[in-house]
């Protein structure tokens, strides 16, 4: 599937199959050209859709933006869209990611990707882009242990990181936010929930663990299955024993019905979860008034209403024909790693090569809108800023409109040292 203006509608994005390879202002290089092709991994079709088109254009921005340069060091760069989402899944699939990594690697071109946008598909696609040696830039995934070195043998068994984050972890976002509802919000107590993913059950166990350490009661923990349609046992659970909060780790399969359900059993409650309550299909599927003062997290500073942002906010509106999330600033500063890391090989004099373009990403160290991006050696994000929103419904916007139907609340506190 081609693109020849750069743009993906919502209507394009739902209707790409599991195995869809699309491309933005893609060509057939002539012998003569220099091309880098960007793969990008993410579930166009599903339920995070729209949130995977965001990022999209996040990164589509900044490849035109360079090519429009005249590229980067004689290159022109070409990004190659993947979707990991299939019918049978419902959205993000690791199998299909392990696909598309396994073709991520098959292509001489690429040097380095994009993506994943799912932690689960992180898991799958990281070891075999360790064997193809192909760096890849996340500015969504936030699940720890892809870049813990107590798992490198797991994730990157074949040599040294290559799964590097333009968002720091879920070793923050889910324990800053238990610092947020027991310093800020002064919750006493709490019900976990996760929905049995990667991303869910990591993040919930890191909110649970620092909860716990700073003394908020945790009166239970459960599991959902996403494909489940009633959580009515465990949310009446919750009631009986007169839960002041919950908080909810997951992708919105599940994190939709648990909004709609929660408002009907346990309406009064405060209620959170991560940045897979950051979602438009939250906004959406759960609706208004069940979505209405739910916490979420992202795992990076908030940008859009920064006065040094604006043009760029603007820009992306001109574009797009809807505003951006702070994820597209993420995604399009992964891209701008990968630009800095090309001129940095190119100029040292050596072959554009994976194993090079991997050792430039490593030492990092670019000034963007989100400020300054470094990795450690482990391919974390040197930055580990965590901010919080809340749902409140504007009539005056879209329904789906993530800008103005979050409203920005503060930054989660982070423990000294940490």
């Amino acid at each position: 599937m081609t693109e020849t203006n750069n743009r993906l509608s919502r209507r394009a994005a739902l209707t790409l199959g599991g195995a869809a390879f699309a491309t933005t202002a893609w060509h057939p290089a002539r012998a003569d050209e220099k091309v880098v092709h960007v793969p990008m991994n993410a579930p166009f079709t599903g339920q995070e859709a729209m949130g995977a088109l965001l990022v999209k254009n996040g990164a589509s921005m900044a490849i035109d933006e360079i090519n429009a340069k005249g590229g980067v060091s004689g290159y022109t760069l070409q990004l190659m869209l993947m979707n990991d989402g299939t019918a049978s899944a419902g959205g993000y699939d690791p199998g299909q990611a392990a696909t598309n990594a396994r073709r991520m690697v098959n292509d001489p071109l690429a040097m380095a990707a994009v993506g994943p946008y799912n932690s689960g598909s992180g898991k799958a696609m990281s070891p075999i882009l360790s064997a193809g040696g192909l760096a890849i830039i996340t500015p969504a995934s936030t699940n720890p242990d892809i870049t813990d070195p107590k798992f490198a043998q797991v994730y990157h068994p074949s040599g040294p990181a290559i799964y590097f984050r333009t968002v720091t972890t879920d070793a923050y976002q889910g324990p800053n936010m238990a610092n947020y509802y027991a310093k800020v919000l002064k919750m006493p107590n709490v019900y976990v929930l996760d929905d049995s993913g990667a991303y869910g059950v990591g993040i919930a166990d890191t909110f649970q663990t620092q909860a716990t350490r700073i003394g908020m009661k945790v009166l239970g923990r459960d599991r959902l299955d996403p494909k489940a349609a009633d959580y009515s046992p465990v949310l009446s659970k919750i009631k009986q024993l007169g839960a002041a909060s919950l908080y909810y780790g997951g992708d919105p399969g599940a994190g939709i019905k648990v909004v709609k359900q929660s408002y009907e059993i346990v309406p009064g409650i405060v209620k959170g979860g991560g940045d897979g309550m950051y979602e438009s299909e939250i906004l959406t599927g759960g609706g208004f008034p069940a979505a209405e003062g739910w916490y979420a997290t992202i795992a990076a500073p908030h940008l859009l209403d920064d006065a040094k942002a604006q043009v760029w906010v603007k820009k992306y509106a001109s574009l797009y024909g809807s505003p951006p999330s702070d994820y597209c600033i993420t995604a399009y500063d992964a891209v701008l790693v990968i630009e800095d890391a090309v001129k940095r090989v190119v100029a040292s004099g050596k072959a554009l090569s994976r194993a090079a373009m991997r050792d430039a990403i490593q030492a990092t160290k670019i000034n963007t809108m989100q400020g300054s991006i470094s990795f450690d050696d482990n391919g974390d994000l040197t930055s580990r800023t965590i901010s919080v929103f809340q749902i409140k419904h504007s009539a005056a916007f879209p329904p789906d409109d993530i800008v103005h139907q979050y409203r920005y609340v503060g930054v989660a506190p982070q423990d000294a040292g940490s």
